[in-house]
């Protein structure tokens, strides 16, 4: 009986730990979600599996304004121009919503995104996530949402 109690608590103990430090740990780009800041990749890489999370009153480079997923059957890869129509579309507008500002204004900020490679997709990845950056690549401390 004993020996359960243990396990149970170090289960416990790993989760709230996970929910606690989520926002500080590297984890896969697909489980990002609208308002997280992170790390952007660097431009060396086509193919971007983990970022590094962080509080958007910490350093960072990136913060996502959109999650969405892209229509489509699984067998039939829809090709980068078509994420980058859908992104154009739902990026642009996420932008706005989230800072209260057109991207097409700014000077400073430029949008971004991860979209799923082919065997994601044949997978049933079809996810994209659009996410703000700076034009000069800098760090930022502060979330750029918009204040109620």
């Amino acid at each position: 009986m004993g020996g359960w109690v243990i396990r149970i608590a170090i289960i416990a103990v790993v989760v709230i730990g996970g929910l606690i430090f989520r926002d500080r740990l590297s984890s896969n780009a697909s489980d990002l979600k609208v308002g997280d800041c992170f790390d952007k990749p660097g431009e060396t890489t086509d193919t971007v599996e983990d970022v590094q999370h962080h509080p958007c009153n910490e350093t960072h480079t990136g913060e996502v304004v959109f999650v969405g997923d892209v229509p489509g059957d699984n067998a039939s890869y829809p090709g980068e121009a078509a994420f980058d129509a859908f992104a154009f579309d739902k990026c642009s507008a996420a932008f706005t919503t989230y800072t209260g500002s057109d991207i097409y204004s700014q000077e400073v900020l430029n949008m971004g995104y991860f979209f799923p490679i082919q065997e994601g997709w044949g997978k049933g990845d079809h996810g994209v996530t659009c996410y703000i950056v700076r034009t000069d690549g800098a760090t930022v401390t502060s979330s750029f949402k918009k204040t109620p």
